[in-house]
């Protein structure tokens, strides 16, 4: 009886251990597995410290478009916020009394013509003249006091000639004034822009420097800001400099330039910004805000991290550190934000090899296999 029960609990044993040897053998393969994950690496490179200014987006191009003659506005062609390219007609002024002036300039021209003819005729008279009595010298005809006139007479007649052909300049110059006189009825668009303000109405009289249309260019703008004196004697021409707007968006600029010139009441200095992303050239502003990052100082050497590396376990940041083929906990302490990555204070070194990706599901000590460094 005995000998039965025995054999029966060898069988329980066996057939349980038989059963128990797949999750023993799974388990040991789960310890053996090795995860793949990516790293990057800690490194060190220069920070430049900044301090933020206030910048508003300015026009290089916009005023006010002025009338060159004093006239009447015979018809405007342009309103309030419409968008005009370069040499779009604006305003039509009143040309029936230039065009009576230009007939009568181009009549006045045809007679100093005419009178020219007429004096180059003459001249030419008084020139054979004047070649006959100088023919007769060898002969008792021969007179000193006709040749003497006729020099005085070839004088005079080459006078007029020069006279004639003199009025006629003149008279082409008058001409051409009243030409010019008559295409300044015709105010133009000087660049493209926005008509931002009408400054007058058909039928009304505009002297010569009147205003008649303010136009801003919003396709050409640049930042403006003002900067304190002992902050802009540091700044440089060209230098890179990264602005944002108020939705939080940041593009980059470059100074332009640097006035020359302080303000004595805020004792702080213009500086130009140009803007060097193409895609926020349009659809800008005029006066809106803008904050910049002026450099400060010369920049220094920090070690940074990667931001997906850094994980928040009890409070504290951790990363994983790839070391001899296993993943390892390391706290650490982190400083300013530099784009995508931190400034580590404590807890790494360059050239430390971090967990980026794949880091929320690590143990310590799970064996990893680098997929890629970023």
């Amino acid at each position: 009886m005995i000998r039965k029960r025995e054999i029966n609990l060898v069988l329980i044993s066996n057939i349980f251990g038989l059963l128990l040897l797949p999750f023993l053998l799974s388990v040991g393969a789960a310890q053996q597995r090795v995860s793949a994950v990516g790293v990057d690496q800690v490194i060190s490179e220069p920070l430049l410290q900044t301090m933020p200014v206030l910048g508003r987006f300015i026009a290089k191009e916009s005023g006010i478009v002025a009338t060159r003659i004093a006239e009447r506005v015979h018809k405007m062609y342009v309103q309030v916020g419409d968008r005009v390219k370069k040499d779009d007609l604006l305003v039509k002024l009143a040309s029936d009394r230039l065009d009576n002036q230009i007939q009568l300039l181009q009549a006045n021209l045809k007679i100093v013509k005419t009178q020219l003819a007429k004096e180059t005729v003459n001249y030419r008279k008084m020139e054979q003249t004047h070649k006959r009595i100088l023919a007769l010298r060898t002969s008792a005809a021969f007179r000193k006091d006709r040749e003497e006139d006729s020099e005085r007479d070839l004088e005079i007649s080459a006078e007029m000639v020069n006279r004639a052909r003199a009025d006629i300049d003149q008279s082409k110059a008058s001409l051409k004034a009243g030409q010019i006189s008559l295409q300044d009825t015709y105010i133009r668009a000087p660049y493209p822009g926005v008509v931002i303000k009408r400054h007058t109405l058909p039928g009304n009289y505009v002297r010569v420097g009147d205003p008649i249309i303010t136009i801003f260019n919003d396709t050409d703008l640049e930042i403006e800001a003002d900067v304190p004196s002992i902050r802009a004697l540091a700044l440089k021409t060209n230098t890179k400099v990264t602005a944002k707007f108020q939705n939080g968006i940041t593009f980059n600029t470059i100074i332009r330039a640097i006035i020359p010139q302080e303000n004595s009441l805020t004792r702080a200095v213009a500086i130009r910004l140009s803007i060097k992303d193409e895609q926020f050239q349009n659809g800008l502003l005029g006066n809106q805000s803008v904050t910049l990052k002026l450099p400060i100082g010369n920049p220094d050497d920090v070690t940074t991290v990667h931001k997906d590396a850094v994980l928040v376990k009890d409070g504290k940041k951790i990363v994983f550190i790839f070391r001899k083929g296993t993943a390892n906990i390391q706290p650490i302490k982190l400083g300013r934000a530099i784009g995508n990555r931190f400034e580590v204070l404590s807890g790494l070194k360059v050239g430390d090899l971090v967990v980026v990706r794949g880091n929320e599901r690590l143990r310590p000590g799970e064996p990893i296999k680098p997929n890629g460094v970023r």
